[in-house]
């Protein structure tokens, strides 16, 4: 037999009169060297192996793959990967559906044996336990991406379980607010000192998390323009007793106070520039009168000038409707992001075009999949005083 070369591997004989061979893999994140093993009834049965490990480690790579891994080991290595890859809430939930219901469902098979059947199983255990399919749905979108991941690391997985179709998203009851419900809303929140927060949902379209981001510096009340770039975010800890959090590469942040920090808007396309119509201006200037002082300069901190969880929010956003005396048809509360429904509907209503409403929404998950065109600021304030006159969101005459 050919002398072996450095690094093709070794070949031993067992006492149990089989035949082993290691080769090497490279280095793992731990610093210790990976070997990938294996067994033959002959000593040429093992060479054959070796050959075919080596084949596929100069194809592939194979520094983290063996063909022992299964999904709960991958699961808990990809999640340490792809913490630094997306924003902290994209990245919560993506955790949630692997620890919930991928290891649970899957944790034990390993990657190389998946089948077809294995990824169907998991909408099942999924729907089992009395979920919908739009978390199967969101769940299997996880594993995919996971296991596409392993494929990239090394991992063998067998192509035919990324051809399984995943399950539907569920028919689901958010939608716009009716236009009267909406008024009531509007008429309960001015009696509130905070009245221009929900007049700016209402009108301008602004995420929850854009509200409670915005600054006094990002308003430009004697030009009637608002510029939409932060939003109010609270990033998980790298290590709480350094101060350190998990920050996306790249991701532009601002640290407030804990684990509160402003992050740059969700998209590019969400970075934009809104002209105010009278009535939002008239609020605004209002409320900067009363509004606490906050060290960060936020139009809607707390009462101590702290930044406002997007939980005090929602109580308020409860009590508001608790005082308007309405309800979504099914009974519950409306949602805060079906304010951005109302407003992309009310748009609509007045004549906007898809280019308009893309512009002032930034992006609007409504129309998510047309190109986001820059429009002329006298545009969108023609369209956004059509849905004032809607609201009934003239010039208000605000009481001192």
């Amino acid at each position: 037999m050919p002398r072996r070369m450095k690094g093709e591997g070794s070949i031993t004989h067992r006492k149990d009169g089989r035949w082993m061979g290691t080769a090497e893999t490279g280095w793992g994140p731990d610093g210790k060297r990976r070997r990938r093993t294996v067994y033959g009834r002959t000593q040429r049965e093992v060479v054959v192996k070796l050959a075919k490990e080596r084949k596929a480690i100069a194809d592939h790579g194979a520094t983290l793959a063996t063909a022992r891994t299964t999904v709960k080991t991958w699961g808990e290595q990809w999640l340490t990967m792809h913490e630094s890859t997306v924003r902290s809430a994209s990245e919560a939930t993506d955790r949630s559906a692997v620890r919930l219901w991928i290891i649970p469902a899957l944790g034990h098979r390993r990657l190389e044996a998946l089948t077809p059947a294995d990824i169907r199983t998991l909408t099942t255990t999924i729907t089992a336990a009395g979920r919908s399919t739009t978390t199967a749905h969101r769940a299997h979108a996880v594993l995919f991406k996971m296991l596409r991941d392993a494929i990239l690391e090394g991992h063998r997985v067998p192509p035919r379980v990324l051809l399984v179709k995943g399950p539907p998203i569920a028919p689901h009851d958010r939608d716009a607010i009716p236009v009267p419900d909406a008024l009531r809303i509007l008429k309960a929140a001015s009696q509130r000192p905070d009245a221009s927060r929900w007049v700016a949902a209402f009108l301008q379209g602004l995420r929850q998390g854009e509200c409670l981001g915005l600054t006094w510096g990002d308003v430009d009340l004697a030009a009637g323009q608002m510029t939409i770039e932060w939003q109010l975010d609270a990033l998980p800890y790298l290590d709480r007793s350094a101060g350190t959090f998990k920050i996306k590469p790249g991701l532009r942040v601002r640290h407030l106070e804990g684990a509160w920090h402003l992050t740059e808007v969700k998209t590019a396309h969400g970075e934009r520039r809104l002209p105010m119509v009278a009535g939002m201006a008239t609020y605004l200037t209002a409320w900067r009168q009363i509004a606490p002082t906050s060290p960060y300069g936020l139009v809607w901190p707390r009462g101590d000038g702290s930044p406002r969880s997007d939980h005090d929010d929602r109580t308020q956003w409860h009590a508001i409707q608790d005082d308007a005396g309405v309800r979504h048809a099914s009974g519950r509360y409306y949602y805060v992001h079906e304010i951005r429904h109302n407003c992309a509907t009310l748009l609509r209503l007045v004549g906007a075009s898809d280019d308009i409403i893309i512009s002032i929404l930034g992006h609007s998950s409504i129309l998510a999949s047309r190109k986001y065109i820059h429009m002329d600021s006298p545009a969108q304030l023609a369209a956004l005083e059509g849905v004032a006159g809607l609201l009934g969101l003239g010039v208000p005459q605000i009481e001192g």
